[in-house]
């Protein structure tokens, strides 16, 4: 259901280049989300798959009217364009005056993954590559929207017996703390946000650092972290040849 009707797009072209997936593989209960999406097509895609879904949708096509939307009433998840034209390099977006800081789901181009995603400056955040699946985008909302579940300590992500506290910025591995420094506890929680994917590079150092550092930087962060993380316990960080690393267990490799 949409907030008001001036929120829904004219319907999309039915050669859309982002198929609809199956959404009923994940489903909502009335969480209100703001879709973020200059480009009609889309917009009316997402806000549609997503009102089926059970969710309650608000539309807007720029991140200026996100953040006064954002200012004026409570969401629980947004979802959001990294293509915005008003999204990176104006002051409307870093630091956004907003009393409820809520989980954010970018849709990113891959030729842009190299590169940090924009910061909102709110919640938890995700990613999904375009052309996307909505039924992708289905999950990965549902799980951010676990993660802000009431009643939850923190937002903060785990994996198994692994867990991250972002209060005191502290991480255990069972009954294990692991003493990380803050580049590692900023590795581990990227590699626990995005588990089951595998990461470049380029984009743990620009996640990690807020730039691209060659050499062995990457390689010498992960190897220490591997020997705090995965000592005595079963091994979750792996290296994909060529690719990358990702977090999880090697039976749910992608």
């Amino acid at each position: 259901m949409y907030d008001n009707p001036t929120d829904k797009p004219s319907r999309p072209s039915e050669e859309s280049s982002y198929p609809t997936g199956k959404p009923s593989l994940a489903r909502g209960s009335g969480q209100r989300v703001l879709i973020v999406v200059s480009e009609p097509d889309v917009a009316e895609l997402l806000a549609t798959t997503l009102e089926l879904a059970g969710y309650r949708i608000s539309l807007t096509g720029t991140a200026a009217e996100a953040l006064a939307r954002l200012d004026a009433r409570r969401f629980d998840l947004l979802v959001v364009d990294t293509g915005l034209p008003d999204l990176a390099g104006s002051g409307a977006v870093g630091r956004p005056v907003v009393a409820h800081r809520p989980p954010v789901l970018y849709l990113a181009a891959y030729d842009s993954l190299d590169r940090l995603l924009p910061e909102l400056g709110l919640g938890e955040e995700d990613y999904v590559t375009k052309p996307f699946r909505v039924a992708e985008v289905l999950a990965r909302m549902q799980m951010l929207l676990r993660g802000a579940a009431p009643g939850r300590p923190n937002s903060a992500p785990g994996y198994g017996d692994l867990l991250l506290d972002d209060t005191l910025c502290r991480a255990r591995r069972g009954t294990r703390n692991l003493d990380l420094t803050p580049a590692e506890y900023r590795l581990l929680r990227h590699l626990l946000v995005n588990a089951h994917r595998v990461l470049s590079k380029e984009q743990i150092s620009r996640y990690v650092w807020g730039d691209f550092r060659g050499d062995n930087a990457i390689e010498q962060l992960v190897s220490r972290l591997r020997r705090k993380v995965d000592r005595e316990a079963p091994v979750l960080i792996h290296t994909r040849r060529g690719f990358g690393y990702w977090l999880g267990k090697v039976d749910g490799a992608c």
